[in-house]
């Protein structure tokens, strides 16, 4: 088996990308798996590039543990640099479960992706009982076993869960964020967010993705946490800069409604994947 990738980064937030127009690769979930192992190639999340007639391309996202996810900011952002480049436009729009995706490719790498409206309903989340999404009345315990009580529920193309918190060190996030994920209430699992409001559009995220762990950026999760702290008046401005490991993200929230998301993208490296299975 022969196929040609490519290995990007959003913020740290890396991927590898495997175009499937000319040639449909199919690969088992163990495959994907191995792909993702940072012992291998390494990447949080894998994505296929299809054939999209009427549209630049579907859009298809893996996490490192071989499940399919529906959304990935970052990625999106990975994969319209790329198409970009190749149909030489600076706006691209692709098919994802989620969606239609639009890009547009600024200046120095620099990448705005659209990703649509946020949802708040229970079922739309999804959750398996009707909850108030706006506090889900968590009780987590942090590393010196300080509780707080929250945790508000949001839908951005994915499912995630936000904590505000007033100190970001002190949450174990490797230990609870797997717990979380997993539990029974969430049927689709879900991404879990740890958020400190730094002034009213600055906000630092800690994110535990589902299927994947701990990320140094994530798309999304900084969407979510942007809606989360508009929606509950934690800052009062529609337009945030969401800062984490990888770097910063510029998420705005329009007055359609929707959202849109601004940052930097980098080409790690492209080649030729043959003999690995």
């Amino acid at each position: 088996m022969e196929f040609k990738a490519y290995k990007m980064d959003g913020l740290g937030n890396d991927f590898v990308i495997i175009d499937q127009r000319i040639e449909n690769i199919q690969l088992s979930k163990d495959q994907i798996v191995k792909i993702c192992d940072r012992n291998f190639i390494g990447c949080d999340q894998l994505i296929f590039i299809k054939k999209n007639d009427k549209l630049d391309a579907n859009l298809e996202f893996y996490n490192s543990d071989g499940s399919f996810t529906g959304a990935c900011g970052n990625g999106t952002r990975c994969v319209a640099y790329l198409l970009s480049k190749e149909k030489n436009k600076s706006s691209i729009d692709v098919q994802t479960s989620s969606g239609i995706l639009n890009s547009k490719i600024l200046k120095d790498k620099l990448v705005e992706t659209e990703i649509g409206m946020p949802k708040t309903k229970w079922n739309e989340i999804p959750l398996n009982k009707e909850l108030n999404t706006k506090n889900l009345n968590f009780k987590i315990l942090d590393k010196k076993n300080n509780e707080f009580i929250g945790g508000i529920a949001i839908n951005v193309g994915n499912p995630h869960i936000v904590f505000f918190v007033k100190n970001l060190k002190k949450i174990n996030l490797k230990k609870v964020g797997p717990k979380i994920e997993k539990l029974s209430l969430f049927p689709e699992r879900i991404n879990v967010n740890f958020a400190k409001i730094l002034n009213n559009n600055k906000i630092a995220l800690r994110v535990w993705e589902r299927g994947a762990g701990i990320t140094k950026a994530c798309g999304t999760g900084a969407s979510a946490a942007t809606i989360a702290a508009i929606k509950n008046k934690l800052i009062n401005k529609k337009t945030c800069y969401v800062q984490m490991e990888g770097g910063e993200l510029k998420i705005e929230y329009k007055k359609n409604g929707h959202i849109v998301m601004t940052g930097p993208i980098k080409t790690i490296k492209k080649g030729v994947l043959n003999n690995f299975f």
